[in-house]
């Protein structure tokens, strides 16, 4: 009897894990465009918890003037990439590190998260951070040139290991079909980029409409 209460104990914690809900993160496109803002608000009224400004190169005045044009209720929602200083100026969520080895500013004491291109650094990624992205999970559906660094058996041992937990969120070729695998492989999150921008015709469209149907079918899936 004590045996089968143990296996029925076992089965229901593997339920809830492979049926929890993730964290979906969603990541700006590199360059700024005109409806930007009013896309990025409007996901926020469609319930965008966490998203990541990621503008790399760019002069930290438009990154600043693209939050001054988000309602000031959003910017305990997002990170940044860059230009460190808008997380106390604006009231931001966190900082977000790069790389495996980036350094956080000195004396910064708030939250941050990191990137991991790397198996072997999850576990010194993790430390401290409060997530970690780890990349390149599929091919890159806007950097073509980005391939996937990892195979299926890869990912399942390192979930076996211990190393992929509900602090290392997927990135890299994150579409909606893909979501499934990535929750039996025990990651805690999502990063969505190409999925949700590549529906958008940033020089000839102004309804986003689709933008907002899809999103709304990724956070149906992410639960």
């Amino acid at each position: 009897m004590i045996h089968c209460q143990y296996a029925l104990f076992f089965l229901i914690l593997q339920w809830n894990a492979q049926n929890r809900s993730m964290k979906l993160v969603i990541m700006t496109r590199p360059t700024f465009f005109v409806e930007e803002d009013k896309i990025l608000a409007s996901l926020f009224e469609e319930g965008l918890d966490d998203l990541h400004i990621f503008k790399p190169g760019s002069s930290p005045v438009y990154v600043e003037r693209l939050l001054s044009l988000l309602p000031d209720s959003t910017h305990r929602r997002i990170t940044v990439h860059d230009h460190f200083y808008l997380k106390d100026e604006f009231g931001l969520a966190g900082i977000h590190l790069d790389s495996e080895t980036a350094s956080k500013p000195l004396n910064y004491k708030g939250a941050f998260s990191r990137s991991c291109n790397h198996l072997s650094m999850l576990k010194e990624s993790k430390k401290k951070a409060r997530y970690v992205f780890l990349h390149h999970i599929f091919d890159s559906l806007s950097t073509p040139e980005d391939k996937s660094s990892f195979t299926l058996s890869e990912l399942e041992q390192a979930s076996d290991d211990g190393l992929i937990d509900r602090h290392v969120y997927a990135m890299g070729g994150i579409t909606l079909d893909q979501i499934p695998t990535i929750r039996q492989l025990g990651f805690g999150g999502v990063v969505i980029c190409g999925d949700i921008w590549d529906r958008f015709d940033i020089h000839r469209e102004t309804d986003f409409q689709s933008i907002l149907s899809h999103f709304e079918k990724i956070r149906s899936a992410i639960g």
